[in-house]
């Protein structure tokens, strides 16, 4: 700007009298070419800050626009794995009471078991109590852990009686505890890989700024033994063959 100020001022030809007239007075032409410069300057300096700091503004509404759809993301993404961890505890609990259920008919059936090792019987009731109570993985996990191996020993102890194992009810009880347990680890299965997924989700980073926000926290895996595992071989075959 002052550069085209200055060439309009050469261009009046004799510097001293462009500068002065007659009487020592300023030329006014370029007084007034002097003052409009300054206003031009100063409206284009007042254009570009505004300029600038709308740029600005745009960029940070930008960013914070990014943050907020990113946060929306990942939290919905937690909703969708707490449903599924919901869904595979559902899972698993609906197993678990079916096997809390066959409990009473199953201890009732060994009750020719000898006096010493009616210790297990009363074990396998006492924590069949304290398994109903549990209402998520990781306080179900000990008395549950506690009644399949249990469960396991009254299995191992019906090899010494013959008659038990040829009783019709015993063995359909067997199935159904065989079947109720392989339908048991699918299901564990399952909600373990919900919970492999959310803990993930919960751990790294940066979605664990918004479980921290969210007080997400980390959730427990099962793990259960299969009482059926422990079959001995003669009852397995009186399973398969009657």
């Amino acid at each position: 700007m002052w550069l085209v100020l200055v060439r309009l001022y050469r261009s009046r030809g004799d510097s001293s009298e462009g500068v002065r007239k007659k009487g020592g007075k300023p030329d006014q032409h370029f007084l007034v070419l002097l003052v409009q410069g300054r206003q031009a300057l100063l409206q284009y300096r007042t254009v570009s800050m505004g300029i600038i700091v709308l740029s600005i503004i745009v960029i940070l509404f930008a960013i914070a626009l990014g943050v907020m759809i990113w946060s929306l993301v990942i939290y919905n993404r937690f909703i969708r794995l707490r449903n599924q961890l919901r869904e595979g505890w559902s899972g698993i609990d609906v197993q678990l009471k079916r096997r809390h259920d066959l409990v009473p008919a199953l201890v009732e059936s060994v009750k020719g078991f000898r006096d010493h090792e009616k210790d297990v019987l009363e074990a396998v009731v006492r924590e069949r109590t304290e398994a109903q109570g549990a209402r998520d993985a990781s306080s179900a996990t000990e008395p549950e852990a506690a009644l399949s191996r249990d469960l396991g020993k009254i299995i191992a102890i019906t090899e010494s009686y013959p008659e038990i194992q040829s009783n019709k009810h015993f063995l359909q009880l067997m199935r159904e505890l065989v079947e109720i347990e392989e339908t048991l680890q699918y299901a564990r299965r399952y909600y373990n890989g919900s919970v492999r997924n959310w803990n993930n989700l919960v751990e790294t980073f940066p979605s664990r700024i918004i479980a921290g926000m969210s007080q997400f926290t980390l959730a427990s895996f099962f793990e259960i033994e299969q009482a059926s595992e422990r079959l001995p071989p003669s009852l397995a075959s009186q399973m398969a063959t009657t």
